[in-house]
């Protein structure tokens, strides 16, 4: 596929694909679990199309930060935006370049967004860097398959997935990752994909906070 066809693709056609897969009743089952417990002031890394919106406390959460570079998807979470009791404002950025101070996030809130952003160890830094001593980061992810025949079929498919669907890694280890980057976890949560998401392997959800170095 041509380069421009590609852009036209990335900008047009993925973030819908997208927004519709992530709406499933797989990932909606784990937001429900997971994105309740943010509070204070949150910033969202990969806010996308606003999916988690409708599952914040809006008695615990005093301000919603979303941080997302796709003009699309920001204008699919318009609406939810709109509608939502929330204090929220969506910035313009990527994951390695937070806009945002030191120490001024109680939590972080990612889900789904590790597999895109194109350098998480730098994301996770910039995650560190934002949140105070005692805040936490909340993350939901898919990642590398426990079965080696399941591995195998991410790495042979990453590829091509990665230009079907926005840029997605199937075959990244986001607990490795979170770990590496200084994080303790603090609550760890395991569930399988049903059969139409075999590809995306293993599903985490968690709670880490900074590791006091």
């Amino acid at each position: 596929m041509c380069q421009s066809c590609l852009s036209w693709y990335a900008r047009c056609i993925a973030p819908y694909l997208v927004h519709a897969g992530c709406s499933a009743n797989a990932f909606a089952h784990m937001r429900r679990r997971m994105i309740p417990r943010a509070e204070g002031i949150v910033v969202e890394v990969g806010f996308g199309s606003g999916l988690n919106l409708p599952y914040y406390d809006d008695v615990k959460v005093k301000r919603l930060v979303g941080i997302d570079p796709d003009g699309t998807m920001r204008g699919l979470a318009a609406p939810k935006i709109r509608s939502s009791r929330l204090h929220v404002e969506c910035l313009r950025a990527v994951g390695e370049s937070l806009p945002l101070a030191d120490n001024s996030a109680d939590t972080v809130v990612v889900t789904y967004a590790f597999c895109t952003i194109s350098d998480p160890d730098t994301a996770l830094s910039e995650i560190r860097r934002i949140l105070r001593p005692t805040g936490r980061l909340i993350f939901i992810e898919h990642g590398q398959a426990e079965g080696r025949l399941c591995r195998r079929w991410q790495d042979r498919l990453n590829r091509l997935w990665g230009r079907l669907a926005g840029g997605c890694h199937l075959n990244r280890d986001p607990i490795q990752l979170i770990q590496g980057a200084g994080f303790r976890l603090l609550d760890e949560q395991h569930a399988r994909f049903p059969l139409a998401f075999w590809q995306l392997g293993s599903h985490h959800a968690g709670v880490a906070t900074p590791a006091k170095s």
